[in-house]
C-alpha cells in the first residue's frame, strides 16, 4: 500500500484568527493542532477559541437580535441574504470537501454525496419552504404569529459540519435568529472557510457566528444566559448535560443524539438484494452516523446464511487514502473513537459474543486511527454492545424466533432514532414498521429523508429537524385578540 501523505494543499483563510461580528479577529498564537487522522501529522496549526471570542459572539448575537435587524426583516429579505450565503457555501464545496477529509477523514465520495447532493438539496429546500409557511394565520378571531426564539446556540459535531449547516444554521436564521454555529473542534479547516463564505454573503455582523471550540467554550457557551435556545446534535449523556446548564433558565433545546439503530430481516427476505443498502447502512463513515444500523436482527432460521452473506461483504471492503476514488473507507475520526470502538469489541468477546471479520486494527497502516469494520455474532441484546452507541465500525447480529420477538428486541433500547425493515411481503414490513418505537423506519432501504421532519423517540432527543417543521423549531406562537 502507498504510503499516505497527507497536506493542506488548500488556502483556509484565518487560521489564526476567528470572525466574529462580521470581523476577522486580531492574530493569536496557534493554540490547536490539526491531526490527520490517516497519518497523525500535524496538517495545520490554529488559534484556539477562547472564552473572550465566545463572549463578543454573544454579545454580537444578542445586539443583533434584539436591534431587530434580522428579526424584523420579511422572509423573503431573509430569503435573499440566505441565498447569498448557500451560493458561496456552494462555490467552496470542493475545498470544504477536501478540508474535511484531511482533518476528519471521510472518503472523497462520501464527502462528495453528503455534502453536494444532502446539503445542497436540504439548503435549497428549505429557502423555498420558508416563504410558503403561516408566518401570521387568523384562526376564528385570533391572529397568531409565528416570531423567532432568538438568540441560538448551534452546536455541531465533526461527522457533519456541512451538512448540519442546511439542518441546524439555514432554518434558524430564515426563522429570524441570529446564531452561534459552535462547530467541533476537529472541524478548523471547514468552519473557517465556512466562515469565510459567511463574510462573502454580507450576512449582517452578529447574526452568524461560527466557533471550532472546545467544551470548556462549549459549556460557556450552553450556560449563558443570554442565549435563548440550544440545538444540539450529539451523544446522548452531552444532551443531558445540555439540559442541566440550561435548566435554569428554562431555555428552549431540540437535541438530536444517539442511536442504536436496528435493521429488521424478515423471515422471507431476499438476502443478496438486502446487503445493497444494508451494508452502507451500517458501515457509512466507519459507522460515525447517527443512523448508522449498528444492530442487525436475523431470523434464526436463517442465521448462518445470513452471516456468510454479511462476513463476504465485511472482508472485501478496501481501507486506505480517503482522498483516493479507489478505497472504500477512511480512518476513524479521532484517537478517543478509536479507543472506544477497541474498548466496545474486546467488552463484545469478553461477555461471549463472536468476531466474524475484523476487530482489530490493519497491520499494514504504520500510523493513524485505522480499525478494521467489524461484524459480530453470538450477540445477544443483553449486551453492552447491542445497547449502548459505539459510534464506531462494529455491527452485532442477533438472531430472534418469530417477528414477534424481532419487534420487541428492536424496541428493547434506550434509543430510537432510526431503523430498518427489510422483507418481501410489503403489507407485513409495514405492520412491523407501525410497532417500532423510533423517529424514522425506512422499507428494504437504509436511511431517512432530508425533507421531511427527522427526530429520535426516547434518549434519541427530542424536535425535529429538517422540512418546515425543521424551520418552525426555531420560533414561538404570539396570539393576539382584538383584531
Amino acid at each position: 500500500m502507498a504510503k499516505i501523505d497527507h497536506q493542506l494543499d488548500i488556502k483556509i483563510p484565518g487560521l489564526d484568527k476567528q470572525l466574529i461580528a462580521g470581523r476577522w479577529t486580531d492574530p493569536s498564537p496557534p493554540e490547536y493542532s490539526v491531526i490527520s487522522p490517516s497519518t497523525e501529522q500535524i496538517i495545520a496549526n490554529t488559534s484556539a477559541v477562547t472564552i473572550e471570542d465566545a463572549e463578543k459572539a454573544v454579545v454580537s448575537a444578542r445586539e443583533a437580535f434584539d436591534s431587530g435587524a434580522w428579526a424584523n426583516l420579511s422572509v423573503e429579505e431573509r430569503v435573499v441574504h440566505c441565498s447569498k450565503l448557500c451560493d458561496a457555501m456552494e462555490s467552496r464545496l470542493a475545498d470544504l470537501n477536501r478540508a474535511w477529509v484531511l482533518e476528519s477523514g471521510p472518503t472523497l465520495s462520501h464527502a462528495e454525496i453528503i455534502n453536494n447532493n444532502v446539503a445542497v438539496t436540504i439548503w435549497r429546500k428549505m429557502l423555498d419552504t420558508a416563504p410558503e409557511l403561516d408566518w401570521s394565520e387568523y384562526r376564528d378571531d385570533v391572529l397568531l404569529l409565528r416570531e423567532p426564539i432568538g438568540t441560538v446556540l448551534s452546536i455541531m459535531t465533526f461527522n457533519g459540519p456541512i451538512v448540519l449547516m442546511a439542518m441546524k444554521i439555514i432554518p434558524a436564521i430564515l426563522a429570524g435568529c441570529t446564531v452561534i454555529g459552535k462547530h467541533a473542534p476537529e472541524s478548523q479547516l471547514t468552519s473557517r472557510l465556512l466562515s469565510e463564505a459567511i463574510e462573502e454573503a454580507d450576512i449582517p455582523p452578529g447574526v452568524l457566528t461560527l466557533l471550532p471550540a472546545d467544551t470548556e467554550v462549549t459549556q460557556y457557551l450552553v450556560s449563558h444566559p443570554s442565549i435563548d435556545m440550544v440545538s444540539l446534535t450529539g451523544g446522548t449523556q452531552i444532551g443531558i448535560e445540555v439540559i442541566k446548564r440550561t435548566a435554569d433558565r428554562l431555555a428552549r433545546t431540540t437535541l438530536e443524539l444517539g442511536g442504536k439503530s436496528p435493521a429488521i430481516l424478515l423471515g422471507d427476505v431476499d438476502i443478496a438484494e438486502t446487503i445493497d443498502t444494508l451494508i452502507p447502512g451500517s458501515t457509512a463513515f466507519m459507522g460515525q452516523v447517527c443512523v448508522s444500523l449498528s444492530r442487525i436482527l436475523a431470523p434464526a432460521d436463517r442465521y448462518s446464511e445470513i452471516i456468510e452473506a454479511l462476513a463476504e461483504k465485511y472482508s472485501k471492503f478496501v481501507l486506505g487514502d480517503p482522498l483516493s476514488t479507489e478505497v472504500d473507507q477512511g480512518p476513524i475520526s479521532t484517537e478517543r473513537g478509536l479507543l472506544r470502538t477497541e474498548r466496545a469489541v474486546q467488552s463484545a468477546k469478553q461477555q461471549g459474543a463472536r468476531v466474524v471479520v475484523g476487530g482489530t486494527r490493519p497491520s499494514e497502516m504504520e500510523r493513524g486511527w485505522w480499525y478494521q469494520p467489524t461484524l459480530l455474532d453470538h450477540v445477544s441484546n443483553s449486551m453492552d454492545i447491542a445497547q449502548v452507541e459505539v459510534f464506531g465500525p462494529v455491527t452485532a447480529v442477533i438472531p430472534y424466533s418469530g417477528i414477534e420477538e424481532a419487534i420487541e428486541l428492536a424496541n428493547d433500547s434506550d434509543f430510537g432514532l432510526a431503523a430498518s425493515v427489510y422483507g418481501a411481503d410489503s403489507n407485513e414490513c409495514m405492520r412491523v414498521a407501525n410497532r417500532l418505537k423510533s423517529g424514522s423506519v425506512a422499507i428494504n432501504t437504509a436511511g431517512i429523508s432530508f425533507l421531511q421532519p427527522f427526530g429520535g423517540y426516547k434518549k434519541s432527543g427530542w424536535g425535529r429537524e429538517c422540512g418546515p417543521e425543521g424551520i418552525l423549531e426555531f420560533t414561538q406562537i404570539k396570539q393576539v385578540i382584538g383584531v
